[in-house]
């Protein structure tokens, strides 16, 4: 079990995404500043209740190890990037002072199998339809032509990330114990939102993270 620094966020980050914030508040300030003395990570969860700002939130306990690849200081902000690793399951909140921590346990990391190829072809059609399809409608952050990587767990949990679908199904996906549960659950959440879209025929209101 491993303390790390916690910042909860209103997004699942899905290991191997990028993750842009803008960090202003003090106590997110001084965890950055510990963090960039260390190792250059940090947690993140989903926030169940609340917001970002101010504490006093409820957060969910699976998320991600977030690592910072970059960052520039501005004069009332600094603007960071980092990249989803990792997956944690919270164990015991700590004290949020000066910042929020906690105990996490990691989870293990997905595996592959060739087996699995067709399977995570069709994920990839079912994704790349979807984002056709809610591209027709709404703004969304990622092409349809979207590059993945040419490692298959990698490229599934990319697949993951830039599906159209809502936060909470996102969410629920993080929590996958097998790369054909994943796969198999990304594509039940896809069809559920295709369908939404060609029922509606109209703006859907969709998660950007």
């Amino acid at each position: 079990m491993a303390t790390l620094p916690m910042f909860p966020l209103g997004s699942v980050l899905i290991p191997g995404m990028p993750l842009p914030l803008r960090i202003f508040e003090p106590r997110y300030r001084a965890l950055f500043a510990d963090v960039m003395a260390g190792d250059a990570e940090f947690g993140v969860v989903l926030i169940e209740r609340g917001t970002e700002v101010g504490g006093g939130d409820q957060r969910f306990s699976r998320g991600t190890v977030a690592h910072v690849r970059g960052y520039r200081e501005l004069e009332s902000s600094i603007m960071v990037v980092a990249t989803g690793g990792r997956r944690i399951e919270v164990e015991r909140w700590l004290d949020d002072d000066p910042y929020p921590r906690a105990e996490v346990r990691e989870i293990p990391p997905l595996t592959w199998s060739d087996d699995l190829a067709g399977m995570h072809r069709q994920a990839e059609r079912c994704v790349r339809r979807l984002l056709a399809t809610a591209s027709e409608y709404v703004d969304v952050p990622w092409s349809v032509d979207e590059q993945l990587s040419d490692d298959p767990v990698v490229a599934a949990w990319q697949l993951a990330g830039i599906a159209p679908i809502q936060t909470l199904d996102r969410y629920a996906l993080l929590g996958s114990t097998s790369l054909p549960e994943l796969l198999e659950r990304l594509q039940g959440f896809c069809a559920e939102a295709d369908e939404l879209i060609r029922l509606t025929a109209g703006p859907l209101e969709i998660d950007d993270d």
